[in-house]
Order: structure tokens, then C-alpha cells, then sequence
């Protein structure tokens, strides 16, 4: 069934005793894939992955469903719904997600109209994502992600699969990928024509991109770009916060959320004097949507952080949920004079023993640098947000400290 008539008739849900954790769990790595695949479609103009979008939108709703179902029954006093009150917010902030993520992909569903120089400047903002359903007769259908060994060899790796209304979502090296499974894909632009091809049976078109032409629009765009990864960066904190009941990356988040509002205000800027050279303006109403939403998930970030803010102690659930990520990301306020000091990073990782990899830095009296694959240099009084094991942590604190 084509998920926007579907769209128009939820099921009905009735309670079942479930996990929260699990139903967390899940929110979380929906939420998280959500937000891939909406950019992705407006970058390739894929309906095919929009309207994948919108199938987990809908599954996102039947899991915020049974979470409050699940937290109305645990709460019995006062002092579980001093635990549990926060856990709603970040259910609802996690709804709130999906629903912008689900704006995004109507851009390329509703046909809303997106100059190519959003096209043109987003491959640099993320790797490549496609959908793809996998042919019986391929050499990978029926097999393990272990025996294909799809990662090593090519650097394409399966982030989500699709086996009728059944998501699995970080599928493993013990995952099956099997024949009619739509299968979602991330990986370089070099080699994810190859493997769409032979995952699929049939040949994978890169999109034509134009250059832009106005240089407001321009401007524009380059600041969508940017909002979108802070804000994606945004999410990353907040669920980190919440592990860690730290305070200090519950206050990044909102320090990015503020960067995100100035940045929008200049969008709107840029993008109402784009509309007085443009040919046809009217395709400027994907773009204004695409800010919009964007600004919307920063703000979700902020209430997921909220009860952290708020020095409300975190249910273990919700610790237990997010601890579950293989990766972890922290803070550190780099002191001047320590070993870090003066470092330089490359491709992320800076110049040290340390195995953590700097996503961005916080500067003060400059703001925001994301690091990506740029290189860039560590100085004192810098904030660095980093990602890595709980070990390498550990040891990379230390290295920040005089």
C-alpha cells in the first residue's frame, strides 16, 4: 500500500506489555535514520526513499504509542512521575523527529519545487545513501553482511533493511540479506554504483547536477547545509547527555540550537532576495520548507536534553536504551598549556595517541567548526565534541587537562 493513502488511516493500537528500553531502543535508531534518508531524498530527488521516510514515520508513531502506554503503567507515585515526566518529553521530542523528517520527504513527494543548487551542495554534507531492492538473483541475496563482507571490500555499508512492514534497523554481521529485501545503502560515491548494481540487477544513475547561478541563493543553500549538520550533531549530544546526565553537553545542545535560530533568520534572509532574481521563485517553497523543518529538529534536540537541564534525575531505562550505541560522545574543554593544546587534526583525528575523533569544535568568540574530513588545529579554551570508545574517553580527558 502506498504509504500516503496509508497515511490517512492509522491502526488502531491497543496496550501490550513491552520493553520500554527496547521501545526506546528503537525510537532512537528510527529517529536517527529518519533524518538520513528525509536529506537524502531531497538531495536525489528520490520518491523511493521519501516514501521510506514515511513508512517509518509511521512506525514511529505506533512506537511513541506504546512507550506512553508503557510509562502511564509504570508510574504508580509521585517519585516515578519525577523519573518518568522526562522520559515523555524525550518520546515526544523523538515524535517530533519523525515529523519533521516526514515534512522534508514531502518536498520530493508533493513535487514543492528545490533549486539544483541544493543539489549541487549537499554531496559535500554527507556520503551518498540509495535504495535498492535486492534481486534473487544476486550475488548477495540469501547471505550473511558477515560473508558478503560488503564493508571491507568496498566501504558501502547496509544501514537499515526493509522485509515487508518489518524495519531492521543496524542490521549486524549475522544479518541475512534476503531476496526482496529493500535495502538502504551509504557509501562513497566511488563505489556505490557497483554495489547497487549488483545488489539490485540494474544500473545506479547519479543525479546531473547544475551549478547555481545567484548568489543569494547560494548563500542559502551553503546555510541549510550547515544548519542540517548541526543539527544532526544536536541529536547526537542530547541522546549523550542523557547517558551521561551531563549538564555540560545538555548546554552544547542548546548553545547549538541558538546557533541553528541566528542561522535561520539568515536563510530567510538570503533565500526572500534569491526570490527577486529567480526565474521562478515558486521553487524556492522546498527550500523555505527544508529550513523550517531543519530549525525543528534542533529544537527537538533541546527537549531531549530537557530533564538534564532541569537536574531531573534519568530514569535508568532511558540510560539503559542509549547506552545500547556502540560509540559514545563527550565533551572536553581543552586547558591551555595541555597536550592537546596546539594539536593539529587530520581527517578528524587529532595528532595525539588518542583514538577518540573530533566531530566539532566550539570556539569561543567564533562558534561552530565542524571538523568532518577538513583539517584544523586544537587550541586552548576550545570545546572539542568527540566520539570514540568509553576508554579512549577517558584517556583523551586526561590529554585536555594541564
Amino acid at each position: 500500500m502506498d504509504p500516503l493513502e496509508d497515511e490517512a488511516s492509522p491502526a488502531s493500537i491497543e496496550y501490550e506489555p513491552v520493553s520500554v528500553k527496547d521501545v526506546l531502543v528503537e525510537m532512537k535508531d528510527t529517529a536517527e535514520l529518519l533524518i538520513d534518508l528525509s536529506y537524502s531524498a531531497v538531495l536525489h530527488r528520490n520518491e523511493d526513499i521519501a516514501k521510506e521516510v514515511l513508512r517509518l514515520e509511521q512506525q514511529m508513531d505506533v512506537l511513541e504509542m506504546r512507550a506512553r502506554m508503557g510509562l502511564l503503567m509504570a508510574s504508580r507515585n509521585p517519585s516515578d512521575a519525577e523519573q518518568l515526566a522526562p522520559v515523555l518529553g524525550i518520546v515526544a521530542a523523538t515524535g517530533t523527529i519523525s515529523d519533521a523528517a516526514g515534512d522534508i520527504a514531502k518536498i520530493v513527494l508533493e513535487e514543492m519545487g528545490l533549486p539544483e543548487a541544493m543539489r549541487a551542495a549537499l554531496p559535500e554534507a554527507a556520503e551518498v545513501l540509495v535504495r535498492g531492492v535486492v534481486d534473487p538473483e544476486s550475488s548477495y541475496a540469501d547471505r550473511t553482511l558477515q560473508d558478503i563482507d560488503l564493508e571491507s571490500e568496498t566501504g558501502v555499508r547496509v544501514i537499515a533493511l526493509r522485509r515487508g512492514d518489518e524495519w531492521l534497523l543496524n542490521p549486524g554481521p549475522t544479518t541475512t540479506v534476503a531476496s526482496n529485501d529493500v535495502a538502504l545503502l551509504r557509501g562513497p560515491d566511488s563505489s556505490i554504483e557497483e554495489v547497487c548494481e549488483l545488489l539490485t540487477g540494474s544500473a545506479y544513475e547519479t543525479p546531473a547536477v547544475d551549478a547555481p547561478d545567484i548568489d543569494d541563493l547560494e548563500r542559502a543553500v551553503d546555510t541549510i547545509v550547515h544548519m542540517k549538520n548541526l543539527s544532526e550533531l544536536a541529536i547526537d549530544l542530547a541522546y549523550s547527555s542523557v547517558l551521561f546526565n551531563s549538564k555540560g553537553l545538555a548546554e552544547e545542545v542548546r548553545n547549538l540550537e541558538v546557533e541553528v535560530d541566528a542561522m535561520q533568520s539568515r536563510f530567510e534572509a538570503w533565500t526572500l532576495r534569491a526570490a527577486a532574481d529567480a526565474s521562478d521563485p515558486v521553487v524556492l517553497r522546498g527550500l523555505i520548507r527544508l529550513g523550517t523543518s531543519t530549525e525543528v529538529i534542533s529544537d527537538a534536540a533541546v527537549d531531549l536534553s530537557e530533564g538534564v537541564l532541569r537536574r531531573l534525575d534519568v530514569h535508568p531505562v532511558v540510560q539503559m536504551a542509549v547506552e545500547e550505541s556502540d560509540e559514545i560522545i563527550t565533551r572536553v574543554e581543552v586547558e591551555r598549556g595541555s597536550a592537546l593544546d596546539g594539536t593539529r587534526i587530520t581527517a578528524g583525528v587529532p595528532d595525539t595517541e588518542s583514538t577518540m575523533s573530533v566531530i566539532a569544535i566550539r570556539r569561543p568568540e567564533e562558534g561552530w567548526l565542524l571538523v568532518g574530513d577538513a583539517d584544523a588545529e586544537i587550541y586552548g579554551g576550545d570545546v572539542l565534541i568527540s566520539k570514540g570508545t568509553r576508554t579512549a574517553a577517558e584517556a583523551f580527558d586526561e590529554l585536555s587537562q594541564a
